[in-house]
Order: structure tokens, then sequence, then C-alpha cells
């Protein structure tokens, strides 16, 4: 019986009794009244079962149902059996009147419970409806998350408990310093939060469906990436809330979060509208210099360089002509790599596969350097036997180059600068590593030091700075032969080290 009354205040239980007792004393009464009329003991008990189904209709309790359809029987048969005042029973017949009735009694008793139990039900679900109908409304015209959390305050406050409150959580995932709390029906206000990271500490070890603090009862809303914000419920109120309101909340709780991720999905799809339509711009605007720059560049390079070959090496003029020639030269490099990447980043430049000797490539683009940087010396280290590459060799030897001229840049002369190239059997890829006796990498860069126009904060060693596009072309050209490349500091002493590997399978798939 405990467990029928457990849901039950004593208070409630009280009233409910006095119910009943009430109804089976009037039922007491109205049959000693047709007793006295000479009516049938048969309109006697059918009083009883009257009494019974109303205690049943005014009660919320089955248990007390239940105890009323035991009780009607007993009562008759105190008052209304012969032996009168007493629970023997003489006559058979009595017997089985009041098992009948009994049965009869606890019968009517259960249906009654059940239509009442499916009628609650029906409302319950007809108010949860309600509210979830009113609160998807007034969120699909929501302009931003804080709208969408002044909304689902002032909706739960309403359906299911006063003084509800929503707390967005930013793009990082973390409590934005203010709450929205719905403080009368017709008035909302800014509440600081307290202590954010406790709170968020709290949400990330959350073993239930809500956490419980002194002052409030925070309930997630949980995104498809994370959690979005929090229901906050306060907790006197919450800590008595029956089972179909926190029903109601769950529901209202998941619109709330459908419309936050709504909110996020379209701002992220702007935001990517933009950065492509910005990239786009770029491309172009680069695209364009770059073919301009490119012809008069090469006609500098030319001249320059024939200008160099007709004066006499203790000619002061020289110097002025050699400088000339190196600085289109690095010009024209500068044009080249924005045109590659420009062409990478638009899906224009296609790879051409072939089995390459791997030695040729290293050798042929030491030599390229060195045409333009002869103080230099770069050691080539290959394999003796012919080890051959499926790879686009233009492309290729373009990475390469970007890689020697970056060590070149950062490397006084004549600093060791090394490149090598060996099989990798167990991986079954092909291993090229560009090595220099430079300053090294500083730690804030190497995170960074492939992005498109970063450049490295160490100091350069001539007066032309980079503007970020080497390495970047040179990743990109790496991924799209299936490889991976790194930048790393050399462990056996000062200076960088770059290593990128190629498959030594073709992937029908790149």
């Amino acid at each position: 019986m405990k467990s029928m009354f457990q849901r039950f205040s004593i208070k409630t239980i009280l009233l409910h009794f006095s119910i009943m007792s009430a109804l089976l004393v009037a039922a007491s009464g109205i049959g000693f009244l047709f007793r006295n009329w000479g009516l049938p003991e048969a309109n006697i008990v059918i009083v009883f079962f009257l009494a019974v189904l109303l205690t049943t209709l005014l009660v919320s309790s089955y248990g007390i149902g239940i105890l009323a359809s035991v009780l009607a029987a007993f009562v008759f048969n105190f008052l209304f059996t012969e032996p009168y005042f007493s629970f023997a029973v003489h006559a058979h017949n009595y017997i089985i009147t009041l098992v009948i009735m009994m049965t009869a009694a606890l019968l009517t008793s259960m249906l009654t419970y059940h239509a009442k139990k499916n009628e609650r039900h029906a409302k319950e679900r007809e108010s949860e409806s309600r509210a979830l109908y009113a609160l998807t409304n007034l969120l699909s015209d929501a302009k931003s998350p804080h709208e969408i959390a002044g909304l689902a305050a002032e909706s739960i406050s309403y359906a299911v408990c006063p003084g509800a409150a929503c707390l967005c959580f930013d793009e990082n995932g973390f409590p934005e310093t203010f709450y929205i709390q719905q403080v009368t029906p017709e008035r909302q206000v800014q509440q600081k939060t307290k202590d954010p990271e406790t709170l968020l500490h709290s949400l990330q070890e959350l073993d239930g469906g809500y956490s419980v603090g002194a002052e409030f009862y925070d309930w997630p809303i949980y995104g498809r990436d994370a959690i979005l914000g929090i229901i906050r419920l306060p907790a006197e109120q919450a800590k008595v809330l029956p089972v179909a309101q926190v029903q109601i909340l769950r529901s209202m709780i998941e619109s709330t979060a459908m419309a936050m991720d709504r909110f996020r999905s379209v701002q992220q799809k702007i935001r990517l509208h933009e950065q492509t339509v910005q990239e786009r711009y770029r491309i172009n605007l680069l695209r364009a210099i770059s073919h301009d720059l490119r012809t008069p560049l090469a006609g500098m390079m030319g001249t320059s360089e024939m200008l160099l070959g007709m004066t006499e090496p203790e000619d002061p003029r020289r110097s002025l002509m050699d400088s000339i020639y190196k600085d289109a030269g690095w010009l024209h490099s500068l044009v080249e790599n924005i045109l590659s990447l420009t062409r990478l980043q638009d899906g224009k430049l296609t790879i051409h596969k072939q089995m390459e000797a791997a030695e040729e490539i290293l050798g042929g683009s030491a030599r390229h350097v060195l045409r333009h940087y002869p103080q230099y010396d770069i050691e080539v280290h290959a394999p003796k036997e012919l080890f051959l590459v499926p790879m686009d060799a233009k492309l290729i030897s373009q990475a390469l180059i970007n890689l020697l001229e970056n060590a070149i840049k950062h490397t006084e002369p004549p600093g060791e600068i090394c490149i090598f190239v060996e099989e990798d059997t167990e991986n079954h890829q092909a291993v090229f590593s560009v090595c220099d006796r430079g300053s090294g990498i500083k730690s804030e860069d190497l995170p960074r030091i492939f992005e498109t126009f970063y450049t490295s904060h160490a100091k350069e060693s001539d007066s032309r700075q980079g503007v970020g596009l080497g390495l970047s072309i040179c990743e990109t050209i790496v991924k799209a032969h299936g490889g991976s490349i790194q930048a790393k500091n050399r462990s056996d002493g000062p200076g960088a080290e770059f290593v990128f590997t190629l498959p030594l399978e073709e992937n029908n798939d790149e």
C-alpha cells in the first residue's frame, strides 16, 4: 500500500481519506433510509457502487480506489446483512452477494482510475503539443541566439516553471557572461553568470539529465557537436517539478536546441560563402597581376644576364647589374609561385604521374637553384641503385626548389644545405628531406609555417622578405600526390629540416 501512496503528501492522503469516508458514510445513511422504506438490498448495493465510483472520480490515488472498494463491501456486510453490526454471515447467498459486490466495486474502481489516467495523459500531451507549437512558431522568426534564449525562457516560464532562464554558450563552448531570466510574465532581465568555469565543469561531469545547484537546476541544451546553452530553473520549483512538466521541459529544450543549431548552421554557411567569394576575388587578382608581371620580368632577367656577360668583372657597374638580375629572378620566382598557387587552389592544375628517377629530380632541382645562387654548396644524397617514384616531375621539382630556396634564405653562404631521398620499405613510400644549418624554426612558427601568406619571424638573410607562398605550395603539391610534409628543427645541431613523403604505389582515387 505504501507504493500506492508514496507520490502524495500526508496532507493529500488525509484529504483523500476524508473524501472516501464521507462518501461511504453518505452511502450508509442512504442505505438505512432505503431499508426503512422497504426497498430491496440491491438498491443499497448500487448506492455503495456509486460511492466507490465517486471516490475514484474525486481522488487521484489508485490505492484509495481499491481501499474504497474493500471498505464498501465490509461496511455493507456490517450494516446491512444479518446479523447486523457484525461481520458474520449466516446466509450463503449473502456471501455470494458480498463477493460479487467487492469484485464489481474493484473492477469499477480500476476502470474509472484508468479512464482518469488516460484522460490526464491526453491533457498532458495536449498541453505539451500546445506549448511546443507555440515555442516553435516563435523560434522560427528568431534572428539571434539571444532572441532564441529570451523566447525559450518566456515559454518555459509560462508552460513549466516560473522564473526560468536561458544561458547561451559561445562558439568556443564557453558560457557567456550573462543569462536571460523571465522574472515576471511581462519582464525579462539579464543576470550576471556566476563562476562560469565551475558551471562548465559541472556540465562536463554531468551523469543525469541536469545539474543541481544552490540557486538553479541547469538543463543542458545539446547541439549536434557541443553544448549550445543551458535552461535554468529556480531550485525551489525545480525540486518538486512533476514528471509531466519534466517531459514538456525536455521537449521544449529539444526545440530550442534545434533553433540554435539551425542559426549556427546558417551563420556558418554565410561565413563560408563570404570567405569563398573573398578567396575568389583574391585568386583572380593575384592571377591577373602575376600574368602582367611575368613577361617584363623575363625580359629584365634576360637583358641583365646579357649585360653581365658583356661587362668585365672589374667594372663597378657589374655589381649593380648583378643585383638587378638577382632581384628580377626573385620576383620572377615569386610570380611563378603565385600562378602555381592560384592554379592549385582553383583546381586547374592537373597532376600527371609517371615513374621518375628520384636522383634525377633531386639533381635537376639543385642545379636550378645553384644557377641563381652559385655561392652555396648543395649536397645531394640518393640511393646508388635506380629509385623510381610515381610523381609529376615538374611539380615535385618545383616543391624541392621552393624548399631549397627557403633553406638558402635562412642560411649564410656557404652554409651546409643537403637534399636527401630514401626508400621507406616498411611504409612503402619515398622520403625526401631538405636540411640546412641556418637559425632553425621558432616554436611559434612551427604550427603555422605551411599556411598561405604566413611568413616566419626568423631574421632574413637579405632584404627580400618572403610572402609566405613557397611552403604553402609545397604542402599543396605533396598532398595532391597523396603524401605528407612536416617541418622540424634538426636534432644534430642548429638548422631546420623539411621532410615530405610520396607513396610508391599510385592510388587511383587521388
